[in-house]
């Protein structure tokens, strides 16, 4: 019998929404057990009931209400669609009540954004190379094209490798220091991911009441999977946030 999966929240969302630990699926060995992602080495077949088991835990009635895309390590952001999951791109956003966007990540950060004023929400994906490229700004900029607000959104960042754990090449991190300021880069060659975010989204008219950064760190946390812990060889999460019913506007 396959346990419940276990599915962290972030308290400042109101829509339905979650970032899953590796637990509640029924894959084996290294992708044990909730792996979402296809491509990774894990059976196709078991890929797919865990995407069934997310949906269920998400309440879709199946997993094709779930919109994901082609995740590329960008900047590009879209509008979900039946064809997102082909489109190359690392944030995708909806206001189609009942609709769920989401994004797979093994390190990367899970960003997971919602509108309070309206049913606008986003899902974004933000590996190293989509910090620096400004992926997260994309998101935000495709949501304020939409009608959105900087005030009225509010910003989960998911569990994902930590500064503890993510160390870089030298060159990196000094990038990342003259680009994102050296509070991102706590001691020599490690960067902070999630800081890199919260001063992006301070940027962009986004309070620090308005973000909330669930603590965990992937490559220390055994309950996730971790690309580099686990050397390449392992699943991935998916994290999803569902558009609720239209709200009156305030």
């Amino acid at each position: 019998m396959i346990a419940e999966p276990v599915v962290l929240r972030s308290q400042l969302l109101r829509a339905i929404h979650g970032f899953p630990t590796r637990s509640g699926g029924c894959s084996v060995g290294a992708y044990a057990s909730l792996n979402c992602g296809r491509g990774v080495g894990d059976e196709p077949t078991r890929v797919d009931r865990n995407l069934e088991i997310l949906a269920r835990r998400a309440g879709l009635r199946s997993a094709s209400e779930l919109r994901t895309v082609h995740q590329v390590h960008g900047a590009c952001a879209v509008r979900a669609s039946p064809s997102s999951d082909s489109v190359p791109a690392d944030a995708l956003w909806t206001d189609t009540h009942g609709m769920a966007v989401g994004v797979r990540s093994a390190d990367c950060l899970p960003i997971l954004i919602e509108d309070r004023r309206s049913s606008r929400v986003c899902a974004v994906h933000a590996g190293w190379k989509g910090v620096l490229f400004g992926v997260f700004g994309s998101a935000v900029e495709a949501l304020l094209g939409a009608g959105s607000r900087a005030e009225d959104l509010v910003v989960a960042i998911g569990p994902h490798i930590r500064a503890c754990c993510f160390e870089v090449a030298p060159n990196l991190g000094l990038r990342f220091a003259e680009t994102q300021g050296v509070e991102v880069v706590p001691r020599p060659a490690h960067v902070d991911l999630s800081a890199a975010i919260r001063k992006q989204a301070q940027m962009l008219g986004i309070r620090t009441e308005q973000i909330d950064d669930l603590t965990a760190c992937t490559a220390c946390d055994a309950r996730f999977f971790s690309h580099r812990r686990q050397s390449g060889q392992t699943g991935r999460h998916l994290s999803f946030i569902c558009a609720p019913a239209a709200r009156a506007n305030s």
